[in-house]
């Protein structure tokens, strides 16, 4: 029975030592977890900074962030992006090769030495511009874009008017701004930037990489965004600093179905910019969650005077950042009609669809008509009546 009794005893201490050591711990968590919510005075040693939802372009944190200011080569965003666009309308080829020109080897900065007369596949100019931050591989790329730098200049300033920038101002296409007037942009223009080229996952290939070769493998390019390799989830994307800038960075990370732009702007040193990314990034992480819900059929909705008998409605696709924890929760409301009346045109508004937060409407979005439903006519009626008419003849012969 003693031996039994200093059992039981020893176990129940063991127990205790146990949960105390997991409530302890659990503390711990939640402690860091609450560390990284934002206080309303919140403020970062930078100049600007901004911080983005990717998919719905909703602005999680902003510090100075419409200031128009000296992005050093964050401006190769986009440079980037018109490459990637050219990419994608098939002017260019990742295959094509590039000759070297003067200018373009004449580029100071970070480079990768490329001499005039060198010749270089269009891919490897992509990754030595978005991986190492090369100078000249950013105007090699560009002349062979648009035949020459200035050339390229005036559609980066072209591009940023259609994406409704209204800081930025290209004076040339790697942020070099020794010899520069007014070559500005802001952070909110670049994370703008930023979420458009987020369309192209091929260039996020190549920002993800730590390391890549090229010369057939006797020239390491090294990434210059750190964050690529020491913060999870973290894909891209450009770095930059000059004397006139400062440290600058746009960041791109994905976790659990969602991707944030992290824009820092006038950052003392490397290792604070990043920093401040780093607070950032984890903010928008632990506070907030991506809802989503796609295009989808809703209803099959009866048609009156229609040559068809029904139509599918559709709702629209709907994304919204919620609070952390609080995707399940999310309710959809429909308002729809008992039918539709023709004609119809395909997308034709007919309905509305309202998502509720904690009895709170967080967005709405319009129930359309898939197909086109012409109206009956008289004839089509009195076709129908023979047609009726002829098969129930048919069926009592």
């Amino acid at each position: 029975m003693k031996r039994i009794a200093v059992c039981l005893l020893a176990v129940l201490m063991i127990g205790t030592c146990c949960l105390s050591s997991f409530a302890l711990s659990t503390e711990k968590r939640e402690k860091t977890v609450a560390e990284t919510v934002m206080p309303a005075n919140f403020s970062v040693e930078a100049t600007s900074a901004i911080l983005m939802e990717a998919t719905t372009g909703a602005v999680l944190f902003e510090q100075n962030a419409a200031a128009a200011l000296p992005p050093a080569s964050v401006t190769k965003v986009m440079t980037l992006l018109l490459v990637m666009e050219a990419l994608d309308q098939e002017r260019i080829a990742l295959t094509d090769t590039v000759t070297v020109s003067a200018n373009a080897a004449s580029m100071g900065g970070s480079q990768v030495f490329l001499e005039e007369g060198e010749r270089m596949t269009v891919e490897d100019l992509i990754k030595c511009t978005v991986i190492a931050s090369a100078n000249d591989a950013a105007v090699a790329l560009a002349e062979y874009v648009a035949g020459s730098e200035s050339a390229f200049v005036a559609q980066m300033n072209a591009r940023a008017k259609e994406l409704g920038l209204t800081a930025t101002d290209f004076e040339n296409v790697t942020g070099l701004d020794d010899t520069v007037t007014h070559h500005l942009t802001s952070a909110q223009d670049i994370a703008v930037m930023t979420r458009e080229l987020l369309q192209y996952p091929l260039l996020f290939q190549y920002s993800s990489m730590w390391q890549d070769t090229i010369r057939n493998g006797e020239f390491t390019l090294t990434n210059t965004n750190r964050l690529v390799r020491f913060y999870e989830g973290c894909n891209g994307l450009k770095t930059g600093s000059t004397d006139a800038a400062g440290f600058c960075v746009s960041v791109t990370a994905t976790r659990d179905n969602m991707t944030l732009i992290a824009v820092i702007m006038g950052a003392a040193t490397r290792d604070e910019r990043n920093a401040i990314a780093r607070t950032l990034l984890d903010y928008g992480f632990s506070t907030y969650a991506l809802y989503e819900c796609p295009t989808k059929t809703v209803e099959i909705a009866p048609v009156r005077a229609g040559k068809t008998d029904s139509t599918a409605l559709t709702s629209e696709a709907f994304a919204c950042v919620v609070p952390k924890g609080s995707v399940s929760k999310v309710e959809e409301v429909y308002d729809l009609p008992s039918y539709v009346e023709a004609p119809i045109k395909a997308g034709d508004v007919v309905g509305k669809k309202t998502y509720l937060l904690n009895g709170e409407v967080i967005g709405t979005c319009d129930i359309y008509a898939e197909e086109d439903v012409e109206k009956i006519s008289f004839f089509d009626i009195f076709l129908r009546y023979l047609t009726s008419a002829f098969c129930m003849n048919e069926k009592n012969s």
